[in-house]
């Protein structure tokens, strides 16, 4: 059995609604903004798309992210800064967790529970 990377009280987060496959987020949800703790399987490419600004930094793993033309690979203690409406993709090849802070309310919607 695989240890857990984040504590239960992060676990015990509410988790986001998302539609891809071997992506967990657990969500911080505030007045005007959501921090999202993520837990990403080696999903390969999220595709090229564009919301609000985000900020966020690895903890663990390695992502390759483009954000406009620019192409880099973030790993441990990398953050990085995407302007809003700015399209970016990404690829992930091994398992990584991230915090991603949205400067937005309505990035990710809360999973219903079963």
């Amino acid at each position: 059995m695989e240890e857990e990377f984040y504590p239960e009280e992060i676990r015990n987060l509410p988790e986001i609604d998302v539609s891809l496959p071997g992506v967990k987020g657990y969500l911080m949800q505030g007045r005007q903004e959501q921090l999202v703790f993520f837990d990403i399987g080696p999903i390969g490419e999220v595709k090229p798309h564009s919301h609000g600004p985000q900020w966020g930094v690895v903890l663990q793993g390695e992502m390759v992210l483009t954000i406009g033309e620019e192409t880099r690979t973030y790993r441990k203690g990398d953050s990085y800064y995407i302007p809003g409406g700015v399209i970016h993709s990404a690829r992930f090849n091994a398992r990584t967790w991230l915090i991603d802070f949205f400067a937005q309310v309505d990035r990710y919607q809360p999973r219903s529970r079963p």
